[in-house]
């Protein structure tokens, strides 16, 4: 039986070591504060918003909340993005996804301040990434790599095959995982043959979107699998791109849906905001 990956527990041990390091910064009298911009009130970005904002009380991380209403035009958010830019008191700056279709993601990703875009998704901090420098790195790749890390999976020359080619997770994920000296492959909807491509990985990431696609013809005896999608069956219940129930009996480590990677985004977001102290 396959190792589960308990994505809430390593979250909860990056949130603690956070913790103590920002009681130390505040005794030097360094203080991180992140500014959270929700635009509508969509239940589940509500959601995570108020999960970050908890996360910030937890760690010691001021937090202030902008809300604009779902009307709320372009011009508005950039408007408010240039300010926030320009405060000495805001460290970090965070957009809630996903935006109202009348506005231009790109267009915000490129105005916040790249030294403040704890999401990691400015182009320039996108470029860092690729050429190996120092910059923010996406929440959820980076956690993927914590996960592994810290269950003492060994990336050094090995097989890892991403399905999903997506600007948030699959392509900075690939740029993390060659910097730890793996070989990697970037799978999508036109890839021919996937079964047997997914089948040669020794560790596979599954971020393609579609409730339990991924099924044991996807995967390499003893195969380490993570799981980056969320659904609800038909059940009402979450689930994942990964058929958990037939993987998990010939996987080595597997990570499961809820519990595995969505705890370490909002983690890997707090280590964000922390590391402005760093640099």
């Amino acid at each position: 039986m396959a190792q589960r990956i308990d994505g809430r527990k390593i979250a909860s041990q990056i949130k603690n070591e956070l913790a103590e390091e920002m009681t130390r910064l505040k005794a030097e009298n360094f203080r991180v504060c992140l500014a959270v911009i929700q635009v509508g009130e969509d239940p589940a970005s509500s959601v995570y918003v108020n999960n970050k904002k908890k996360a910030c009380a937890l760690i010691g991380i001021e937090s202030l909340s902008f809300e604009l209403r779902q009307e709320a035009s372009e011009r508005e958010l950039l408007s408010l993005i240039t300010f926030l830019n320009t405060e000495p008191k805001v460290t970090g700056i965070l957009v809630q996804l996903p935006l109202p279709a009348h506005i231009n993601e790109r267009n915000i990703f490129e105005a916040i301040n790249p030294d403040k875009d704890v999401d990691g998704f400015h182009p320039l901090n996108i470029g860092r990434l690729w050429t190996g420098e120092k910059g923010f790195l996406p929440c959820t790749p980076a956690g993927i790599l914590q996960l592994l890390k810290r269950s003492r999976i060994s990336l050094d020359g090995k097989n890892c095959v991403i399905i999903g080619r997506s600007n948030i997770v699959g392509k900075p994920l690939a740029a993390l995982l060659l910097q730890e000296n793996a070989t990697v492959s970037i799978a999508h909807s036109r890839t021919k043959n996937l079964p047997a491509l997914a089948k040669q990985a020794d560790i596979l990431i599954v971020a393609v979107g579609q409730k339990e696609m991924i099924t044991s013809e996807y995967v390499k005896k003893g195969a380490v699998v993570i799981d980056v999608g969320i659904h609800r069956d038909e059940n009402n219940k979450l689930c994942g791109d990964v058929d958990f129930a037939d993987v998990e009996s010939i996987a080595s480590a597997i990570t499961p849906v809820p519990g595995g990677v969505g705890p370490m985004t909002i983690a890997m977001l707090m280590d964000n905001c922390v590391s402005i102290s760093r640099n």
